[in-house]
């Protein structure tokens, strides 16, 4: 059945500070990840201002993608669910593996290409917490021939300063003592993403970023470190360098990925993959996507079909060369 978890959280403060405020504002809202959206209020129709991170009904007003689940995994996966009675390749992911608004995301474009089965395992929202966390999602990939694990963004962890929930990464839970003795200024109680979160600390312009920045750099390498070793099959490691729309893109990465993290990496990966990839609203690609009329702010940062093809098509290289 579709996955429907609720279609979103209104930043209050941010639209209360928008209204009236112009273009410039619109600007900076869109900047924060804030769109205006059509809703229902009282029986009528009225433009507020939305988190893009919020649109999380897979099907509101647009076409069902499907969810399934697998095993002991308390992950909801991209359907429609598969047989694990024969073999196959396991391609774990977020958004991009999943692949929201498109009808063939790359793992089924892959299947054909190599004309061998491949599980899609995408889960929306999902970062490095899920991904290394979940026992039945590891007993998955164990079972399988190969891996293809697209590369998890920083954000998306439980760490000393801050905690995410379990499944939905995206979503900040708590700080904890040392983030609030770092920044005792600061108001926690209006901030309900990972995102929105790190773009409030940047936004302080100074020293205490670098503190969270290299307390979530440390983190990923060492959950991603640890949850490789466990994995048996040979892993791609796949790494998606995303460029977003200039005017309306998500919120930059405040702690980015770099080249020693990939290379900390590279001794437990067969190969890794790397390609630089556009959302639909910047790749033209808006068009041959599925979605309904209030789905479109969210289909606009997602990458279309013909880059799900280039993804399959790379993927299949560096499988082929991995020899199994």
């Amino acid at each position: 059945m579709p996955l429907f978890a609720g279609y979103g959280d209104i930043i209050g403060s941010s639209a209360q500070a928008a209204r009236g405020g112009g273009q410039s504002n619109s600007l900076q809202m869109r900047a924060l990840g804030i769109l205006q959206d059509l809703r229902r209020q009282n029986g009528n129709r009225v433009k507020i201002w939305v988190s893009v991170m919020s649109y999380q009904s897979i099907n509101a007003d647009g076409p069902a993608e499907t969810t399934c689940s697998y095993g002991a995994s308390l992950l909801h996966f991209r359907g429609p669910q598969r047989a694990l009675n024969s073999s196959y390749v396991a391609c774990l992911g977020g958004e991009e593996t999943f692949g929201r608004f498109v009808e063939d995301p790359f793992p089924t474009i892959l299947e054909r290409r190599l004309d061998r089965r491949c599980l899609n395992l995408g889960s929306l929202f999902c970062g490095v917490e899920a991904l290394t966390q979940d026992a039945g999602l590891l007993d998955i990939v164990n079972a399988a021939d190969v891996c293809v694990l697209q590369m998890p963004g920083l954000l998306g962890q439980s760490n000393r300063f801050y905690r995410v929930h379990p499944r939905r990464n995206d979503r900040f839970v708590t700080p904890t003592p040392d983030l609030i003795a770092l920044y005792p200024e600061e108001d926690f109680t209006d901030i309900h993403f990972v995102r929105h979160l790190l773009t409030r600390l940047k936004a302080r312009s100074d020293a205490r970023i670098e503190l969270v920045e290299q307390e979530l750099r440390t983190g990923w390498i060492e959950r991603l470190s640890t949850f490789l070793d466990k994995v048996r099959p040979p892993v791609v490691m796949l790494r998606l360098e995303v460029e977003g729309a200039a005017a309306t893109s998500m919120p930059y990465e405040p702690a980015a990925v770099d080249s020693q993290m990939i290379e900390a990496l590279r001794p437990r990966c067969a190969e890794v993959t790397t390609l630089g990839v556009q959302v639909s609203g910047v790749s033209d690609e808006l068009e041959d996507m599925l979605f309904g009329t209030l789905q479109q702010p969210m289909a606009e940062h997602m990458i279309g079909p013909a880059t799900h093809r280039r993804i399959a098509e790379a993927l299949a290289h560096a499988i082929n060369d991995v020899g199994v």
